[in-house]
């Protein structure tokens, strides 16, 4: 009997170890792509967002690309520009012909910018290793992150990396109602020669624009 627990307590002790492995293993590839992506002057991305649901006979994809210089970015998306040039947030709708400035608040932890898709998992995720897939010459490896808290309506989530490069290739998230988005980076690109006034908000350029002063 004390031969069975002895050896049972052994197995557990690996099985924990193996785990806290896993996890480091997880983290710290995760903290290896938020550094090299720090590490650049500026990041040019295209992607491709798509959203998925069987049961709501939900089925759509967008194309879009953003542009990020510190905490600064210009994103694309849906036919919708967003400008955030560090102080002010400018929303520009061609469609309507409008343009909507806002404050930001870093201190809200609901907002959102295209900069946190390399930081939100910093808190509250359990990490583990997943899948490696070839993807087009690429190893891309997966890491899988589930919430802590009961409250969060997403599943997991799954971050692929590219291991050669470090650099993000695809972040699939899974919620609770069976909705899975998924972005895909199609084109990464770092320290561009970007001009001096892209993340600043030139108001000649829309002269019949309507200008709606949120904040």
């Amino acid at each position: 009997m004390k031969q069975f627990l002895k050896m049972s307590v052994l197995a557990l002790c690996l099985v924990v170890s193996a785990q806290a492995q896993e996890k480091n293993k997880a983290k710290a590839l995760l903290d290896q792509m938020v550094a090299k992506t720090k590490s650049y002057k500026n990041v040019v991305i295209d992607f491709k967002y798509s959203i998925y649901n069987a049961k709501e006979k939900i089925n759509q994809e967008s194309k879009g690309n953003v542009a990020m210089e510190g905490n600064k970015y210009v994103l694309n998306f849906m036919g919708v520009t967003k400008l955030f040039d560090g102080k002010k947030v400018y929303t520009i709708v061609p469609e309507d012909e409008e343009v909507t400035i806002s404050n930001h608040d870093d201190s809200d932890a609901n907002s959102v910018t295209p900069q946190k898709i390399f930081s939100f998992f910093q808190k509250g995720f359990k990490y583990t290793m997943d899948i490696t897939q070839k993807v087009g010459g690429k190893t891309i490896q997966y890491v899988k992150l589930t919430p802590t808290s009961g409250k969060d309506q997403r599943k997991e989530i799954l971050v692929g990396i590219d291991t050669k490069t470090k650099h993000i290739y695809t972040l699939i998230e899974t919620g609770k109602n069976g909705t899975k988005t998924t972005l895909t980076v199609n084109t990464f690109k770092f320290n561009q020669p970007l001009s001096k006034t892209h993340f600043t908000f030139v108001q000649s350029k829309y002269p019949n624009y309507y200008i709606n002063k949120a904040d």
